[in-house]
């Protein structure tokens, strides 16, 4: 059972996303995102001007009349959404966690692909697979997966990519298109992910809080690690221990970029403290020229 006050959350969240799926998204998607390819539909007589590379030949000698095939474009797409629920989604400097960002991406991604009628699934994970909602069609189903999603109270902290790619890979033996919502504050998940990325169209959404890549100068601070207990205390006015934090996380990112780039794997940043809308329209809109 769902609760009034859950229900209308999830509704207020259908309704805030509705505008941006049928209005921005909802074109974009169908044009980056194509069927899994064409689809034998019947055979026919031969008429002037067909392409005689679709000539069925079998049938074309035993009724001594030329044929050809005829084929339908197979749009139907199943896609799925991996979202990291590990204790670090739980932070935000401003109005919203990372978690509620991601939460929301998916509301976004979900509502287009029900638009075009592709089927939605979700792995929801930490260290370990918590949930799997397998794919399917249609608003009611999207709803529970947004349900879940905004709901999913977490049994472990830390995180683990690569166990829930390869989880997902292990359900999914037809060729998807997969969304993968983290923050990637954590390893060795590059072997899992090439390797799916080999079988599916994969495109890795990394959601950040500039708060945790740059040190504010706030005096001595007390820090305490979600995922890992760990506390420590951190001199956030000596400006060498500032810039060298900063570095440190620079140097990160880089190299996950790196690691994408070096891969052509699709891979998009954004700032959880700001509006996701312009850059994902901007990131489909590339895409959609990169793949015509």
């Amino acid at each position: 059972m769902i609760s009034k006050d859950i229900l209308k959350k999830i509704r207020r969240l259908e309704f805030s996303t509705r505008h941006l799926v049928n209005e921005v998204f909802g074109g974009e998607y169908h044009s980056v995102f194509k069927g899994r390819g064409m689809e034998f539909a019947e055979v026919r007589e031969y008429l002037p001007g067909d392409d005689i590379r679709t000539i069925d030949w079998n049938v074309t000698a035993r009724t001594g009349k030329p044929h050809i095939k005829l084929f339908d474009e197979e749009r139907e797409l199943t896609v799925m959404l991996l979202v990291d629920a590990s204790a670090s989604g739980a932070f935000g400097s401003r109005s919203r966690m990372k978690r509620e960002v991601a939460a929301e991406l998916s509301a976004v991604l979900a509502f287009s692909a029900i638009k075009n009628n592709d089927k939605v699934g979700a792995v929801i994970f930490t260290d370990r697979v918590e949930k799997y909602l397998p794919p399917r069609k249609g608003r009611h189903h999207v709803l529970h997966v947004i349900r879940e999603l905004l709901y999913h109270e977490p049994q472990s902290k830390g995180t683990d990519i690569g166990a829930a790619v390869e989880f997902m890979s292990s359900v999914v033996r037809r060729r998807a298109v997969v969304f993968l919502l983290s923050d990637f504050l954590t390893t060795g998940f590059e072997t899992p992910i090439r390797i799916a990325a080999r079988r599916h169209d994969f495109i890795t959404l990394r959601i950040f809080d500039p708060l945790e890549e740059t040190l504010p100068r706030a005096g001595l601070v007390q820090v305490h690690d979600a995922e890992t207990g760990n506390i420590a205390l951190m001199d956030t006015g000596n400006r060498r221990f500032r810039e060298a934090y900063t570095k440190s996380n620079r140097d990160r990112v880089h190299m996950l970029e790196n690691f994408f780039r070096s891969h052509q794997l699709d891979y998009l940043a954004l700032n959880s403290t700001q509006s996701y809308v312009e850059p994902l329209v901007k990131f489909f809109k590339a895409r959609a020229r990169r793949v015509r």
